[in-house]
């Protein structure tokens, strides 16, 4: 972390803290009939990840944010990474050739560290290649809300997630009615620069009284290669989407309620590889959710909060072969033009849960029980080559767990959570069995000294069952031409994480209906056991000519051909990584205006060896500013996004090393009335060169988009 990064944080952590101290004396006693702010800030927002019951994510003693419909429509984001870099302690990794994205919490990702759900529906996609190990598709333009959590949340939301939970909620009818329309109808049209070339989104709702309503929704996105902030084309960087969502609920009681999903997508990009310099594939990826869901809550029934849900999720990547590397690597084995090669991962989940409110004397008690089941097979079929069946091998795995959690206060002023988590698993591939268990607890204490001031601390324990590439992964990678071991020995993570925290929530600071809401999160987390790709046995000489067998260099180690010393790789159990950092988030809003703060320093390493984990991201600080004009009807601001450099990394890694780079963008939205819209943004303003961490290709210069939405409805 670079000394002005230092600085920065810590003055922001010094003004926080000030204004904390100074606001909660306010808090302590309102004026009477002080006014309520009627802007709609994110942190007020309901979220249900941090503890599966619904409360305010300013609420939350974890570090909890929301991601608003409004904040997604003011940047028009072709990908969530552009959203996502405004919530802390949050970072993506994305190939720009593929639209997949990966999501980073902590200093920690890839093969469901991080459960990125859909309606609730389990995201468990991975193949293995130079990018992520573990991405998701999903379009924005589909998404009407985002809850996360960040840190041990396993608790409750099944193994594996370690790192926090990303819950994506697609688009509903609340998003285009407003409570007192029943049927209605937007379209929205828009258009960009540097490869933004085309959107198209419908959707149409209604309402049958309020014993049900239906959603639908189709959208269409195309995009060309986009150039660098120094106008270089990046190829392979456009695609195609098209996309349909359909949803219902139906309630046919007081109390009770029947919803159900169903999303499909179809992308279609051509690439040769997420470096732009493999083997060239056209790529055709279907991603499908299916859910189903049943919803008993009724006031008068206060032991009885029950929700059950099932789904289906698969994603499947059809690639067709259209032309070798320049080393000629695919060709030597034989591999033709039209050669396919498929991956397909099928996830099929059920989750139950109940909260049962009632009260023991002082306490007042909302206990929440309940089990999920998770099974993941992975198919990969493999005629172009032999390199993706060797490296993303298939197989199934199993997990299942149970848990019991119990939030108790006591009086306004002290909250007490406690729970524990049951977690086993099973995984099965060829002649390679592997299974565990384990209990993992959690204890969190929250303290309000005074009114809007709230501080918490938390130990929670996680545990995330190997995945199945990781245990049977099995191969020569393509060149050099050195192995990749299975290792069934694999041992589950355990993490242990500490955290502190500060919640700030009052009004009516400066002038009448203003707000300040913030949140600052100090974690410490030992993973033990934790799994990373090492170097094993010793060193040998491969092939320095693509497809020559490796094994003929048994008989000439060191001579020509074989020149290129290399050891073998195998996914490794470390005696423990130490991650650590800070997190602050924080918004003002006073009506005519708002302005938001995230910030974030990260620090992860390998506790034997002292070095950097690969995983953690730069440090950040994000800042928007906006202005409400005429009646709310006109909002323009601007954002700033700052990275700091990244070069403190492992060996073997110093070429993944990036610069820090700035950037700002600008956003306009007017409602001419109310139904019509238009919406315009221009990110990179000042066409900056820039590579985001852990990506291999620059990303897009100066970008400008415009919208126009049309409303239809009836009442």
């Amino acid at each position: 972390m670079s000394y002005a990064s230092r600085r920065a944080l810590f003055a922001l952590g010094v003004s926080f803290l000030s204004l904390t101290a100074a606001q909660a004396q306010q808090a302590a006693a309102p004026p009477a009939g002080r006014p309520q702010p009627e802007s709609e800030i994110a942190l007020d927002t309901v979220s249900v990840t941090a503890t599966r019951t619904a409360g305010a994510a300013i609420d939350a003693l974890s570090g909890t944010s929301v991601v608003t419909q409004a904040q997604i429509q003011r940047l028009q984001p072709s990908r969530l990474s552009t959203i996502l870099r405004d919530v802390p302690g949050v970072t993506t990794q994305e190939s720009q050739t593929n639209p997949a994205q990966a999501i980073n919490i902590r200093g920690l990702q890839d093969f469901g560290r991080v459960n990125v759900l859909i309606d609730g529906a389990r995201q468990d996609f991975q193949t293995s290649g130079h990018s992520a190990n573990g991405v998701f598709y999903l379009d924005p333009e589909l998404v009407g809300g985002v809850d996360i959590t960040r840190g041990p949340t396993a608790t409750i939301y099944g193994s594996g997630a370690i790192g926090g939970v990303v819950a994506f909620r697609t688009r509903s009818i609340d998003d285009i009615l407003a409570p007192d329309e029943t049927a209605g109808f937007v379209q929205k049209q828009g258009f960009g620069t540097n490869g933004q070339k085309f959107l198209n989104t419908s959707a149409l709702g209604a309402r049958i009284g309020s014993a049900a309503d239906l959603f639908g929704q189709f959208t269409y996105r195309t995009t060309d290669p986009y150039r660098d902030g120094l106008g270089t084309l990046v190829r392979d960087t456009g695609n195609e989407l098209t996309s349909g969502l359909a949803k219902f609920s139906v309630r046919p009681a007081d109390g009770h309620e029947i919803r159900g999903t169903a999303l499909l997508q179809r992308f279609d990009f051509a690439n040769a590889g997420s470096s732009g310099a493999g083997a060239r594939f056209a790529n055709a990826v279907q991603a499908d959710t299916y859910s189903l869901g049943y919803r008993f809550a009724r006031p008068d029934v206060p032991l009885v909060d029950l929700s059950l849900n099932g789904y289906t999720t698969t994603t499947r990547n059809a690639l067709v072969f259209l032309a070798d590397s320049p080393r000629g690597t695919y060709g030597r084995l034989g591999t033709k033009a039209g050669d396919r090669l498929t991956y397909t991962i099928d996830t099929s989940g059920f989750d139950a849960h109940d909260t049962a409110r009632f009260e023991t004397g002082p306490l007042f008690h909302a206990v929440t029980f309940g089990g999920d089941l998770v099974e993941n097979r992975v198919r990969t079929s493999d005629r172009a080559g032999g390199f993706g069946a060797a490296l993303t091998p298939s197989g199934r795995r199993e997990l299942a767990g149970a848990f019991v959690q119990d939030e108790m206060r006591y009086a306004p002023w002290l909250r007490v959570i406690g729970a524990l988590r049951y977690d086993t698993y099973a995984l099965d591939g060829g002649a390679y069995h592997a299974g565990g268990d384990r209990i993992s607890p959690k204890i969190t204490l929250g303290i309000s000294p005074v009114a809007g001031f709230e501080v918490y601390g938390t130990y929670a324990e996680g545990y995330r069952a190997p995945s199945i590439t990781e245990t049977l992964v099995q191969g020569i990678h393509p060149f050099p031409a050195f192995s990749i071991l299975p290792n069934p020995a694999l041992r589950p993570e355990v993490a242990h994480t500490v955290e502190g925290g500060i919640n700030l929530r009052t009004d009516a600071v400066l002038v009448p209906g203003d707000a300040v809401r913030g949140k600052l999160a100090v974690f410490d987390n030992a993973v033990d056991n934790f799994i990373d790709m090492r170097g094993v046995g010793p060193t040998y000489y491969a092939p320095a000519i693509p497809g020559i067998p490796a094994a003929i260099c048994a008989a000439r180690p060191g001579r020509f051909p074989c020149v290129i010393p290399v050891r073998s790789y195998q996914y490794r159990n470390l005696a423990r990584a130490d991650l650590s950092g800070v997190e602050l988030e924080g918004t003002y809003d006073w009506r005519g205006g708002f302005m938001t703060l995230a910030a974030t320093h990260t620090d992860g390493r390998d506790r034997t060896t002292r070095e950097s984990l690969l995983s953690v991201p730069p440090d950040r600080i994000s800042t928007t500013l906006g202005f409400r004009l005429l009646g709310d009807r006109l909002e323009l601001g601007t954002r700033l996004n700052l990275v700091d450099a990244r070069t403190d990394l492992p060996r073997g890694a110093k070429d993944r090393a990036t610069k820090a780079y700035g950037l700002v963008d600008l956003f306009a939205s007017y409602d001419l009335d109310d139904r019509v819209k238009a919406e315009f943004v221009v990110q990179n303003v000042f066409d900056k060169r820039y590579r985001q961490y852990l990506d291999a290709l620059a990303s897009p210069g100066l970008v400008a988009k415009a919208a126009l939405s049309l409303k239809f409805a009836t009442r």
